[in-house]
């Protein structure tokens, strides 16, 4: 541990600075074990009471988890990549490849989802807003949490005005080769446009469960729009996605 003489940080702090060196530098891997309590303290002539003290520091900052009986590890941190305008090609979806499933196998990852719910619900705020409609108007939800690896890593939930998806399979469980955008395009709505609107914050508690987040992870609320050739919004999905399992990458050309 740095002992500078004009070194202000508290102890826990320091502790906690140095492990974190540490793992971003390599010297432990994601999955190590971390040294026992004792261990550290001693290396770091501290108390115990400092050492606790620093490793609660970094769980909350969703670098370490402590298991029961068996000590604190490294977090591993998935590697799945969302690249941000890519991941829309036509070609994907229009060849029956849903858009999750096609990115992650192409990461080396599996991917799948739990329908949590499909229903016609009351249009919230924010949906009402981007399809210009009044709020509480009835529009139709499709709920589903996504998995990458087995691990759940958004709560996706999808609207669409009534006659938008009537007679089709975006109201079933499930939606076919494509998924709903294939199936929108087959309704004649010729997908145009997307919006995306990000913003961070820390979870819920509900969020934390269903996201199975260990203390200290953000999450990522994203509001997707998808528009029509006619400049027609089709789809709102309100997603929230576990903020150690994106990475966000974009490509584009330079506009004028």
């Amino acid at each position: 541990m740095s002992t500078g003489a004009t070194d202000a940080r508290p102890l826990q702090v320091r502790v906690a600075d140095d492990i974190r060196m540490k793992i971003e530098t390599g010297e432990y891997q994601p999955g190590d074990r971390l040294p026992t309590l004792d261990e550290l303290a001693a290396a770091n002539l501290v108390s115990l009471a400092v050492v606790r003290k620093a490793i609660d520091l970094l769980r909350q900052q969703g670098l370490v988890i402590s298991l029961q009986g068996k000590g604190s590890f490294v977090r591993e941190r998935p590697s799945a990549r969302r690249h941000g305008i890519d991941r829309y090609a036509k070609s994907r979806w229009r060849s029956g490849q849903a858009i999750l499933a096609a990115e992650a196998a192409a990461q080396g990852h599996q991917a799948g989802q739990l329908i949590r719910e499909l229903a016609e619900v009351p249009a919230p705020a924010a949906v009402a807003e981007r399809l210009g409609i009044p709020p509480g108007t009835p529009v139709w939800a499709r709920r589903r949490t996504t998995l990458v690896d087995d691990r759940p890593n958004q709560l996706a939930d999808s609207y669409y005005e009534l006659d938008v998806v009537d007679g089709t399979r975006i109201k079933e469980e499930d939606t076919g080769p494509g998924g709903g955008y294939a199936r929108l395009e087959e309704a004649g709505h010729e997908l145009d446009e997307i919006s995306e609107e990000w913003s961070v914050r820390m979870p819920t508690g509900p969020e934390s469960v269903a996201l199975r987040l260990p203390a200290g992870t953000p999450v990522v609320d994203l509001i997707r729009t998808t528009y029509t050739t006619t400049g027609q919004p089709v789809e709102v999905m309100l997603a929230v996605i576990a903020g150690d399992m994106v990475q966000m990458a974009y490509r584009f050309k330079i506009p004028d």
